[in-house]
C-alpha cells in the first residue's frame, strides 16, 4: 500500500504538468514594463507577468517554465536559438508599409558634423545595447567588413576591446561596467530602462545631448519633428536624409519577434490571447512616460503569426545569421579540411554516400564527408546552416533552395554526346502521365482517381500536374479532385498518403509516406511502381522512366511489366504510345541540379568535377560508380546522369528553371497550402526578398 501513494502524486504531477496551460505568462525587465504588464492582465485575464533583471533572463525563465514569452529583437532571437535556451520565434511585429516584418539599421549623426562611416575612429558612438541588431551587431559587423575597424576575430581579441579602441568613448548598454563602452551612459549601463541611453529612444538621445557623434539605432527611431536636424551615414561614405533609409542603410533586419518555447499549443495559445485583447493599446507606452517601447515596438502596427516550425536560423535567415555569428566566441575555427559535406536522405543514400566518401580518400584525406537527415527539406536546412554542403535536388526543391537563398551549382547531364560540348544546353525532361491502357482513362476523365506522385513539392510528380489542375479547377483543395493517392512527404493523415506502400515492414512502419527512399513509392520508379501494383489509376513521373522499369527493365517488382501496356495521357489528346511523350507530355522540365550556398559554390564544382573523372560514366576509377545505384534508384543523383555539368556562375534559381516553369510555381503557388513550411519561413520576411 505504501507503494502505491507516491505512485499517485506523481500521476498527478505528470498530468500537471501536461495539461495545457490557460494563462500567458509575460515576462518584463522593468517596473514600468511590469506596470504595462499588469494592466494588460486587467484588461485581459488570461495574462500574468513575471519581472525578472534582464532579457537573458527572461530567456531561461522560458526556458524553465516559469515564463512563456517576451518580445526580443534580432540578436536576442539568436541567442533564444541557441541549443542551451532552445526557444522559437513565433510571432513578428509588423512595422506597416514602410518596412512590414523588417527595419533598417541605420547610423544617425547631427547635419554639419562633417564626417562620413569612414571616418568614424576617434568618435563618440551610442549603441542600443550590447549585442542588440540595430545597436550593435548590424553596425559593427558591417564597420569590420568594410575594414573600417581592424578586427582579426576572436581568436586575436574580443570585438569589444576592438571596438574600445576604434571609438574615443561609447554608451553600449550591457557591456562591462568601468569599460570605455560604458564611459558615455548616464546610468548603470545596463540592458535595462534603468539606463536613460539603452534602447532605440535612449540612444538617439545620447546623441540628441551632444554626449555622442553617432547613435547606431533603427530607421524609425527619430521623430518626425526633429529630422531636419538629422542625417544618415551610407556605406558609400555620403550622407542622406532620415527619410532615405531605403537607399541609405546598414542592413534591412527582420522585426522583433516573441520568442517562446517550442510547444505548438503554447505558440497557439500565445497567438490567440494577444489576438483577443480589447480596449487595451498593446502598442502604446504614452501612459507610462518617459519609457518607451515597453513590452513591445510603440511603431508596430499588428502582430503576424510565423509559419509552423520557423526556428531562429530561418527568421533571421543566412546573411544577418552569418553577421552575428561573425561578432561572437561561439564561431568555430575553420577546419582545414578541402572535402565538401554531401548530404543524403535516408538509409539507401547514406550507405551510397559512405561508400563515395571512403572510395574519395586520397593520401589521408577524403574529398567528400556524408551527413544525413530524413527529408530534403531537413537536407536544405543543414546547408542553410553550413553543417552540409551540397545535394542534388529535383526543380521543385530548387525552387524551394532557391528561395532560401542557396544557387544552383551543377546540372545532371542525361544525354552523353552533350558532356563533351561546353556551353551545351542544359538537360531537361518530359513531365508525363501515364496509365494503364485498360482504364481507358483520359486527362479529361482523371477526377475522382487514384494518383500516384514522386513526391509532394517535386516537379513532375507534383508542381507541374497540379498545377494544371488548378488551372482548370481554381480550387486548392486538391482532394476534390483525386479520391486518394501515394504522394510521399504529405500529411500522414491526408489521402494523400493513404496508398503509400511503406518500407514493406508489416508493424509500426515509421517510412509510409515518407518523402525519402525508404518509402517504395517514392520517386519516379516508385510512383510507376504505384500504377503498376494497382496502388493508383495514374502515375506522374518523366518520360524515361517506363522503358527504365519495364521489357526485362529494371529491379524484382519490374520483371513482369510490359511497356506495351501503358499509355501517355495529356490535355486536350487522345491517350498515345509511351514512345510519344514530346507530343504529349504535360511540360518540358529542367534537369536536377546540385545546390549550395553561394559562397561554398566554386569550391562544389571543383570537387564534383574531380569526383565525376574518377568516378563518373566513363570515369578511370571503376571500383564506385556515381550514377549507379546497386541498393535502389535514382540515390543522390539519377542513374540516367552521363555527367555533372557546371551551371554559370552567378545564374539564379529563376534563370535556371526557366520562365515556363516559374510560371508554373507562381501559379501553384496561388495555394498558400502548396508551399512548405520551410519555403513560407524563408519568404516570409519581405525583406529576405528583397
Amino acid at each position: 500500500m505504501k507503494l502505491l501513494l507516491p505512485v499517485a502524486l506523481l500521476g498527478c504531477l505528470v498530468a500537471a504538468l501536461a495539461a495545457p496551460a490557460d494563462k500567458v505568462k509575460w515576462c518584463v525587465k522593468s517596473k514600468q514594463e511590469l506596470r504595462k504588464c499588469l494592466d494588460l492582465a486587467a484588461a485581459a485575464p488570461t495574462f500574468t507577468c513575471v519581472e525578472k533583471e534582464s532579457t537573458l533572463d527572461c530567456i531561461i525563465a522560458i526556458k524553465a517554465g516559469e515564463a512563456d514569452a517576451i518580445t526580443v529583437d534580432g540578436g536576442d532571437v539568436y541567442t533564444a536559438g541557441l541549443n542551451n535556451y532552445d526557444l522559437q520565434p513565433v510571432i513578428a511585429e509588423d512595422y506597416g508599409p514602410s518596412s512590414d516584418t523588417c527595419y533598417y539599421a541605420v547610423a544617425v549623426v547631427k547635419k554639419g558634423s562633417q564626417f562620413g562611416i569612414k571616418e568614424l575612429e576617434g568618435k563618440k558612438s551610442c549603441h542600443t545595447g550590447l549585442g542588440k541588431s540595430a545597436g550593435w551587431n548590424i553596425p559593427i559587423g558591417t564597420l569590420v567588413s568594410m575594414n573600417v575597424i581592424q578586427w582579426a576575430g576572436i581568436e586575436d581579441r574580443p570585438v569589444e576591446e576592438a571596438v574600445s579602441n576604434f571609438f574615443q568613448a561609447s554608451c553600449a548598454p550591457g557591456a562591462a561596467k568601468g569599460s570605455k563602452l560604458c564611459e558615455l551612459c548616464k546610468g548603470d549601463c545596463s540592458r535595462s530602462q534603468a539606463e536613460p541611453y539603452y534602447d532605440y529612444n535612449g540612444a538617439f538621445q545620447c546623441l540628441a545631448e551632444g554626449t555622442g557623434d553617432v547613435a547606431f539605432v533603427k530607421h524609425l527611431t527619430v521623430p518626425d519633428s526633429e529630422k531636419s536636424k538629422y542625417e544618415l551615414l551610407c556605406k558609400d561614405n555620403t550622407r542622406a536624409p532620415i527619410d532615405s533609409y531605403k537607399s541609405c542603410h546598414l542592413a534591412r533586419v527582420p522585426a522583433h519577434a516573441v520568442v517562446t518555447r517550442k510547444d505548438p499549443q503554447l505558440a497557439d495559445l500565445i497567438w490567440k490571447s494577444l489576438g483577443g485583447v480589447q480596449n487595451f493599446n498593446l502598442f502604446s507606452s504614452e501612459a507610462y512616460a518617459p519609457s518607451k517601447n515597453l513590452m513591445f515596438k510603440d511603431s508596430t502596427q499588428k502582430l503576424v503569426q510565423l509559419p509552423p516550425n520557423t526556428d531562429s536560423f530561418l527568421y533571421l535567415g543566412a546573411e544577418y545569421m552569418s553577421i552575428v555569428r561573425s561578432l561572437k566566441k561561439e564561431q568555430t575555427p575553420g577546419t582545414a579540411s578541402r572535402a565538401i559535406k554531401w548530404c543524403a536522405v535516408g538509409h539507401a543514400e547514406t550507405a551510397k554516400c559512405d561508400t563515395w566518401s571512403i572510395n574519395s580518400v586520397t593520401g589521408d584525406s577524403t574529398s567528400i564527408e556524408c551527413q544525413n537527415a530524413p527529408s530534403v527539406e531537413e537536407c536544405l536546412k543543414k546547408i542553410m546552416r553550413k553543417e552540409a554542403d551540397a545535394m542534388a535536388v529535383d526543380g521543385g526543391e530548387v525552387y524551394t533552395a532557391g528561395k532560401c537563398g542557396l544557387v544552383p551549382a551543377m546540372v545532371e547531364q542525361y544525354d552523353t554526346e552533350l558532356c563533351s560540348s561546353s556551353g551545351a544546353t542544359a538537360s531537361s525532361y518530359y513531365a508525363i502521365a501515364v496509365v494503364k491502357k485498360s482504364s481507358g482513362l483520359t486527362w479529361e476523365s482523371l477526377k475522382g482517381k487514384r494518383s500516384c506522385h514522386t513526391g509532394m513539392g517535386r516537379t513532375a510528380g507534383w508542381n507541374v500536374p497540379m498545377g494544371l489542375i488548378y488551372a482548370q479547377t481554381k480550387d486548392c483543395d486538391f482532394t476534390k479532385f483525386f479520391s486518394s493517392g501515394c504522394a510521399p512527404g504529405a500529411d500522414p493523415s491526408s489521402p494523400f498518403c493513404s496508398q503509400c506502400k511503406g518500407s514493406g515492414k508489416s508493424v509500426g512502419d515509421e517510412a509510409k509516406c515518407k518523402a525519402s527512399a525508404d518509402e517504395q513509392y517514392y520517386g519516379y520508379a516508385g510512383a510507376f511502381r504505384c500504377l503498376v501494383e494497382d496502388a493508383g489509376d495514374v502515375a506522374f513521373i518523366k518520360h524515361t522512366i517506363v522503358p527504365e522499369n519495364s521489357d526485362g527493365n529494371g529491379p524484382e517488382w519490374a520483371r513482369g511489366v510490359s511497356s506495351a501496356d501503358y499509355q501517355l495521357i495529356c490535355p486536350g489528346k487522345a491517350p498515345m504510345a509511351i514512345t510519344e511523350y514530346a507530343s504529349c507530355h504535360l511540360a518540358l522540365v529542367p534537369a536536377h541540379a546540385v545546390v549550395t550556398r553561394p559562397e561554398s559554390r566554386s569550391d562544389v564544382v571543383r570537387i564534383l568535377q574531380e569526383q565525376q573523372t574518377q568516378f563518373g560514366a566513363s570515369g578511370s576509377d571503376p571500383s564506385f560508380r556515381l550514377f549507379q545505384s546497386d541498393q535502389g534508384k535514382n540515390l543522390l543523383f539519377k542513374d540516367s546522369t552521363k555527367c555533372l555539368q557546371e551551371v554559370s556562375a552567378g545564374k539564379t534559381y529563376e534563370q535556371f528553371l526557366g520562365p515556363e516553369y516559374m510560371a508554373a510555381m507562381s501559379s501553384l503557388r496561388q495555394c498558400g497550402t502548396t508551399a512548405s513550411d520551410l519555403e513560407k519561413s524563408c519568404t516570409f520576411h519581405s525583406c529576405q526578398k528583397a
